[in-house]
């Protein structure tokens, strides 16, 4: 990853951010980080904003003289529409149209599997499938992606959408077999997204070379992203640990598992 000059990581603070936060910094020569919740102390090359994206002025004055975004804010879980809305899309919406006034090129953002969650999961999914998103969650993410590829037809402003499945630092249960997304590996699909020659709005899926994944990326291979882990490594003690899914088990009936079938959080 060739050095940037700055970068602007939201959601600094959360499960993800925490991650990319020394990777990111290693590979720009200033890092800008913001979160409303506590952050570490900003180090060296380092800039730490406390904000809230919905605030549509702070945002863009944090997009000032800043290359590229990597958006890693909001929930991670189902919720009701103005605690999603605000964090998925009106954030996202504001870091886009900072970039814009401020001459940004690239925003590089977690979009989700949820925005694709209803398609049967014995389908293999690429980055043209149609969206059918799971749950108000999915569906901000679908708006997400609308607002990434209106700011590339209309401005110019490139961007990744990151569809990101199953993120955490080990495979968890048989379903992960097939749609874990190592740590290294999301490191690795960033640096990918942000150093690409041309990236237009691009759709790519978060999963490592996992043996049995869903998800194609064949139509995101000019994005140069080459994942190294595999969820085949870890199938002995998965399968030790955690018992075979039952026949029609809703958490394997589609790609959005269990988000498919939650509650809808609903005005009712």
């Amino acid at each position: 990853m060739k050095p940037i000059h700055r970068i602007l990581l939201t959601g600094a603070a959360g499960a993800l951010g925490r991650q990319l936060r020394p990777y990111l910094k290693d590979h720009c020569t200033h890092l800008r980080l913001t979160d409303m919740a506590e952050m570490e102390a900003a180090a060296d090359h380092e800039e730490v904003v406390v904000a809230n994206l919905a605030d549509r002025a702070a945002v863009l004055e944090m997009t000032r003289d800043v290359d590229a975004v990597v958006y890693m804010a909001g929930k991670g879980f189902e919720g009701g529409f103005d605690d999603i809305f605000d964090g998925h899309v009106k954030g996202l919406y504001n870091v886009f149209e900072g970039m814009r006034q401020n001459g940004g090129r690239r925003v590089v953002w977690a979009s989700s599997i949820h925005a694709v969650g209803f398609h049967p999961f014995s389908q293999v999914i690429d980055a043209e499938t149609p969206t059918r998103p799971d749950t108000t969650y999915g569906v901000a993410k679908v708006c997400g992606e609308a607002i990434a590829s209106l700011y590339w037809d209309k401005h110019r402003i490139e961007s990744v959408s990151m569809r990101i499945v199953s993120c955490v630092e080990r495979p968890e249960n048989r379903r992960h077999l097939s749609t874990w997304l190592s740590y290294p590996d999301l490191c690795r699909m960033v640096g990918a997204a942000l150093t690409c020659p041309r990236t237009d709005h691009s759709i790519v899926y978060g999963v490592s070379a996992n043996t049995h994944a869903a998800q194609d990326n064949r139509l995101a291979a000019h994005l140069g992203y080459r994942p190294e882990d595999n969820a085949e490594a870890h199938r002995a003690r998965i399968e030790a640990e955690t018992p075979a899914f039952a026949p029609g088990d809703p958490d394997i009936a589609t790609h959005g598992g269990p988000f498919a079938t939650m509650p809808h959080y609903g005005d009712d």
